[in-house]
């Protein structure tokens, strides 16, 4: 942050890892500088000159802080007063009187909220004057401390009871410490939101961001009063209670892949360990690393002006580029490329080091994006708007320009998380995201003008993450860890989903834990105690996406038979895939045997009805009607000229308005429609009501003979145009 001024109390900003070595102490005497107690607080500019001091409370002035921006300054008292100030020191308004000292404040991620400390109590108060305020009992002595992350949007609070909490935006308990021997005198989140520090009298302890601690350290400095990160999260620096300054940085973090271990042993030096065989490699830099990230057979470095790219089959010969801004906050991957993010912007390279593209949308903050909110596949990157969080942007990876027409995905609800499959065509990308409600719903990102069909596939979700091989989705729902082995399944045959699942107890994992990996049959997940458990799923599915990828039907069938005869408990969720997947690629003798193998009676004699129809086109909608899209199929065949059997289509799903206005539209089969609903009323003994259908029934009469006479001709139609032009197609795009 490029600010004119700093704020006179000790604050940086926030970081990342496992371990905090410290280097040394120095020794120095901050003096507030005023003539009337400590009441002031003093604008200094970069150069340590002080431009301006300004009495603001009637008081000690405990806490201050400036919004993520730098435009506003909110500081509080003991004279109980919350209070808010330009740049300039000019008080803009008073937030806030009470009769207790406020001993700590935080801006809320957007700069529209404040929360702060009274008593026992924490309170977010947004800065618009009748909006609510939130207020809740947070400790059970006086509450000290308090912190605001604007990435995850989470809150700290630390008291004289000796615990520290964590907290959502609502005032809900996520986390809560054991009682420490000394009360909690400093907490402060991290830049990227994933950790957190706190210091305690002869303590300073290094936490993640769900609570469980990643260290602990005992430096004999007394109580460490305030903690501030610098802004690349690599250090953090203590203002102890001894005079001292506690200068810390974070070693000893570890990245994961297959038979690769990574370990950042100094702040330039990492060991590369492979399981396998035991070689160890050590890599070292110019520069202090700042994030890194190992997948897909490569290891991504940033460090302050560098980017390091190796292949894991050669740790000798990095790819070495400079960086633009030099700070980056988040490195995600995909199979053909890698992302980061830094204060100016997304940048998309190869891994051979060549800028792709640089995608932008209005409003864009680089600073507040997380691996939650920005999700990166072979062909597609999305990202979720932080100004509109019901929004996405998606965009074509390669040319960096919003995908299909153009405009974002919305939800109705806030969205929290975002993950884009891996495999695949662009035509069949899909987006899973949670919700604010903890549902999970899934998507297609390709679209031309129509509304989105969202489709919800479970509720309660925690985490979530796709397969890196295969579009196999994993996710913790309520109290059950859940496979969706063919998530594309809501958009085939939805009834079939259930069968697709594979679900276990999620009872050994405790509260809230996350999903880590999910690579190849394996899935890592995080314990809310920092513990990973290491998860195997059958192979057989994802050797099944690999079948059906490659069109090898028989294969596929093949697959599905010989765990059928090795007695498996999954035979069942094997043949129900398989179907899923054959109706998706219109591949309709597949999908009889496999819906056939689950006992799916009526769906197989429906399947052999569609073989019997006339015209491909009809088999192509009849498909799309199996499917649940009956706006496609209606299209298909009004666009291929069919227009009895659109008509058809409509009667059939009674769909009496759609049916008499193409038949009215199209000056054809008028009296088959009306024919239709008259029968259907006298079946139910109801009399007709509807006065469109009263107005052209008047004055006709039914004559069942004549109406079956003209349907005959329609099918001898069809039939003779599918013989004299059977290579016919039509140009609709289908939504699967």
């Amino acid at each position: 942050m490029n600010k004119t001024y700093m704020f006179y109390t000790l604050y940086l900003n926030r970081l990342l890892i496992s371990h905090l070595k410290f280097l040394q102490n120095w020794r120095v005497t901050l003096r507030l500088r005023t003539a009337s107690g400590f009441r002031k607080f003093h604008l200094i500019s970069k150069l340590g000159r002080v431009e301006k001091s300004v009495e603001a409370h009637c008081g000690a002035v405990l806490a201050g802080r400036w919004n993520y921006e730098g435009t506003a300054l909110v500081t509080v008292g003991e004279d109980g007063q919350v209070k808010i100030w330009s740049k300039s020191g000019m008080l803009r308004s008073t937030l806030a009187q009470q009769g207790t000292p406020v001993y700590s404040v935080a801006w809320g991620p957007d700069s529209g909220k404040v929360l702060y400390t009274s008593g026992k109590q924490l309170i977010i108060k947004p800065l618009q004057p009748n909006a609510k305020v939130l207020q809740w009992k947070a400790h059970d002595g006086l509450i000290l401390k308090t912190d605001w992350n604007s990435v995850n949007d989470l809150i700290l609070s630390a008291g004289e009871d000796c615990k520290y909490k964590v907290w959502d935006s609502y005032g809900r308990l996520l986390y809560s410490s054991q009682p420490h021997e000394y009360p909690i005198t400093s907490v402060a989140w991290a830049v990227d939101g994933e950790l957190f520090a706190v210091g305690s009298f002869h303590t300073l302890r290094l936490c993640d961001k769900t609570g469980w601690s990643y260290a602990l350290e005992k430096p004999n400095t007394g109580s460490i009063f305030n903690i501030a990160w610098s802004i690349d999260g690599t250090q953090l620096a203590g203002a102890c209670g001894n005079g001292h300054v506690i200068f810390a940085h974070v070693v000893e973090q570890r990245w994961e892949w297959k038979n690769f271990e990574i370990t950042l042993i100094k702040r330039r030096t990492m060991e590369v360990h492979n399981v396998i065989n035991d070689a160890v490699d050590l890599l070292e830099f110019r520069d202090r690393v700042i994030k890194a990230s190992l997948n897909y057979g490569h290891l991504v470095v940033s460090t302050s002006l560098q980017c390091y790219v190796f292949s894991t089959k050669n740790w000798n010969t990095p790819l070495i580029f400079d960086l633009k801004e030099g700070t980056v906050s988040l490195i995600l991957q995909a199979e053909r490329h890698f992302l980061l993010v830094d204060g100016g912007g997304l940048y998309l390279y190869s891994y051979e080091g060549r800028l792709i593209s640089s995608p932008k949308f209005p409003g864009m903050r680089t600073d507040i994006l997380n691996a939650q909110t920005v999700s990166l596949s072979n062909d597609t990157l999305a990202v979720k708007d932080k100004a509109d969080e019901k929004v996405i942007y998606i965009f074509e990876a390669l040319s960096g320009k919003p995908l299909g027409d153009g405009k974002p995905l919305s939800h109705k609800t806030e969205i929290v998380e975002i993950a884009l499959d891996q495999k695949g065509l662009t035509s069949e990308r899909k987006i899973a995201f949670i919700d604010k409600n903890r549902d999970l719903h899934i998507t297609s990102v390709k679209r031309f003008g129509k509304e989105q069909k969202i489709v919800k596939i479970g509720t309660m979700v925690q985490t979530l993450a796709w397969n890196d091989t295969s579009n196999i989705l994993c996710g913790i729902q309520d109290t059950r860890f859940t496979v969706w082995y063919y998530p594309n399944t809501v958009y085939v045959d939805k009834d079939l989903l259930p069968k697709t699942l594979y679900e276990k107890d999620a009872s050994e994992f405790s509260k809230n834990p996350q999903i880590v990996h999910f690579v190849g049959n394996q899935i890592t997940i995080r314990r809310a105690d920092g513990s990973l458990i290491h998860l195997n799923i059958s192979p057989y599915p994802a050797i099944l996406h690999e079948y059906v990828s490659s069109s090898k039907w028989e294969d596929a069938v093949r697959l599905c038979r010989f765990v059928k005869a090795t007695a498996t408990d999954e035979d069942q969720t094997m043949w129900a895939c398989l179907a899923a997947m054959a109706v998706a690629n219109k591949d309709m003798a597949t999908a009889e045997i496999a819906y056939a193998s689950i006992g799916e009676i009526d769906k197989v004699q429906y399947i052999n009805s569609i073989k019997d129809l006339p015209s491909k086109e009809s088999r192509m909608a009849h498909i799309l009607l199996f499917s649940g899209n009956t706006q496609e199929a209606e299209t298909l065949l009004l666009q291929t000229g069919l227009i009895y059997q659109a008509i058809q289509v409509n009667i059939n799903l009674y769909n009496w308005d759609r049916a008499l206005e193409l038949a009215v539209k199209h000056k054809t089969h008028v009296d088959t429609v009306l024919a239709y609903r008259q029968k259907f009323l006298e079946d139910f003994g109801k009399k007709e009501t509807n006065k469109r259908f009263l107005q052209y029934a008047e004055g006709l009469e039914v004559d069942w003979n004549k109406i079956k006479a003209k349907i005959e001709m329609e099918i001898t139609k069809e039939r003779e145009r599918a013989a004299a032009s059977p290579t016919v197609r039509a140009s609709v795009t289908v939504q699967q």
